[in-house]
């Protein structure tokens, strides 16, 4: 229950030099002090060393650091304790089973330390989301944008909109409470167009609340107007916070035998696909993750695209085409010494590749090695851009070309996933998409609802107002904490 004492490890298991082990709740004063031997404990916050020994036998563990941290200044809200020990796994065993033996003291179920901290208010569940995205970042551009949401800014824009309709709601909700009285005119409704949280126009007729002898110009129409535009132009971000969080998936696509698997082994520096000059010999798809530029890639090698009898392989060039259509980025690869030099030409055979017209592309001309006189009309072609897609000349038997290459996917890297630390925080998670667009239907809904009947359009404020609570926790939370708190690992 929330009263127990939890405690885990909560760096990474395995042999290591330093293990920290935490504990959290109502009994983890008693924990460190009956581990320690000594009734007085460090002063808060402080690292002391301790012996650290098992309560039961009075043996000695280990000599290590601690730390106490009394509620509610510490990471959970609770009183917390941290041993710091070595990493030996006898050494944590031996501390973890000391713990469990202790009365009142239980393991931690995974993102149990985190649930604790939202329950008292220490963070919403966006910024948990951050802290557990931070805990996997692999990408320098991970890191920056996890970082941010962990440290607040996108549950404080989702929060700033909540208070918004939470005013537009108590307006609207004295305006149908007191419009009996004859002096309130409907017009009331329709001020302060001038943004969120409006202030109408002062001459304007006001309504005199009788409780606080407040006047109150509820500017709730171009309220819920600027809030559906802000949040619609917050959901049409391109998807990049969901991008940079999950990885822009990238294909590698072309026609047998051009060099894909080459240029997938070349860009992993390993052999991670089987290159053979044997046309076809790809037939499933191979996926590696990569950083590239501080960007996550995850790049799927495809069969070649081709008609084929080979029932196998047909099977790989239906998947290689399933894959494709649902790439965030394409990479185009063409044999350089097979296409024709000029825009006209060698745009039309990228087209036979057919990759959807949307999707952001990189073309690959492989096998720059073999070109006769160094293909001097052909790199011209390369060098001259639109209408064709960002195009590299590239040998991925010398990597001559790889250099551009990487300079052109980070470009299109960062167009796709934005500048992690610019501008207004980007929503990260589907499930903050799909609540959006709730709220923006909900307010929608208002204004259809808003001329017919005021109770029913009153409503729809109060369901706009809790999709956005949903992303935060700060209303009907319950639903969605297991699916936030699933994916901690214990300990955090």
């Amino acid at each position: 229950g929330a009263g127990d004492t939890i405690f885990a490890l909560s760096s990474a298991p395995g042999r290591c030099g330093v293990a920290v082990i935490r504990a959290s709740g109502p009994g983890s004063r008693g924990a460190l002090q009956s581990l320690t031997g000594t009734p007085k404990l460090p002063p808060p916050r402080v690292l002391a060393l301790r012996r650290i020994r098992d309560p039961d036998t009075a043996e000695t563990l280990d000599r290590g650091l601690v730390v106490w941290f009394p509620g509610p200044q510490s990471f959970t809200g609770e009183d917390c304790a941290e041993l710091h020990v070595h990493g030996g796994p006898a050494v944590v065993s031996g501390v973890l089973q000391a713990l469990g033996r202790l009365p009142g003291l239980r393991p931690a179920d995974p993102g149990e330390f985190t649930r604790r901290a939202f329950r008292r208010g220490k963070l919403d569940l966006t910024a948990a989301e951050g802290l557990g995205d931070l805990i996997r970042a692999e990408t320098e551009a991970q890191r920056r944008q996890a970082l941010r949401q962990m440290e607040g800014e996108l549950g404080r824009l989702y929060q700033r909109w909540s208070e918004t309709l939470t005013q537009a709601l108590a307006h609207l909700e004295a305006y149908i409470d007191f419009s009996e009285d004859d002096n309130v005119e409907e017009e009331v409704l329709s001020q302060g167009e001038g943004g969120l949280g409006g202030g109408g126009d002062r001459d304007a007729p006001s309504l005199l609340c009788p409780t606080l002898a407040t006047p109150l110009v509820p500017a709730v129409d171009g309220t819920a107007r600027a809030l559906e535009q802000e949040i619609g132009a917050h959901l049409q971000d391109g998807r990049r916070g969901e991008l940079l969080r999950g990885g822009v998936h990238a294909v590698i696509a072309g026609p047998p035998n051009v060099g894909k698997s080459s240029l997938l082994n070349l860009l992993c520096q390993r052999p991670a696909a089987i290159v053979s000059p044997v046309a076809g010999t790809t037939r499933d798809v191979v996926e590696v993750a990569l950083n590239i530029g501080g960007y996550p890639l995850v790049l799927s090698d495809t069969a070649g695209l081709r008609d084929t009898t080979d029932p196998v392989e047909r099977e790989g060039v239906a998947r290689a085409r399933d894959r494709l259509c649902q790439a965030d980025l394409v990479l185009a690869v063409l044999d350089a010494t097979a296409v024709p030099p000029e825009p006209a030409g060698l745009g039309a055979a990228l087209g036979t590749l057919l990759p959807p017209p949307s999707t952001p592309c990189v073309l690959v001309l492989n096998k720059a090695d073999l070109l006769r006189g160094g293909g001097g009309p052909l790199r011209d072609t390369c060098a001259q851009g639109p209408p064709l897609p960002p195009t590299a000349l590239l040998s991925c038997k010398t990597g001559e070309g790889l250099d551009l290459l990487l300079e052109l996917l980070v470009r299109e890297l960062a167009q796709l996933c934005g500048d992690p630390l610019g501008g207004s925080p980007s929503l990260t998670q589907s499930r903050h998409s799909r609540h959006l667009a709730g709220c923006a239907a909900a307010l929608a809904r208002f204004r259809r609802e808003r001329r017919r009947d005021l109770a029913l359009a009153a409503e729809q404020l109060r369901l706009a107002r809790r999709e956005l609570g949903r992303i935060t926790g700060h209303v009907g939370a319950e639903d969605v904490l297991d699916i936030i708190f699933r994916d901690f690992c214990v300990g955090k």
